[in-house]
């Protein structure tokens, strides 16, 4: 849970810093793209799990 914390806390903060100096977030632009890359985790996490 502390890895998850610091991992969101980490790209909030580098979030910030691309927007102050006016770059590109390096990131899905919109929410549905984010859930996208959370589906890639989820989908090798279960093959992983259940793979004999």
């Amino acid at each position: 849970m502390i890895e998850g914390l610091l991992s969101l806390l980490t790209g909030t903060i580098l979030g910030a810093v691309f927007r102050l100096l006016g770059l590109p977030v390096p990131a899905p632009p919109v929410f549905a793209g984010v859930l996208g890359v959370v589906g890639i985790w989820l989908g090798a996490t279960l093959v992983a799990r259940f793979r004999p």
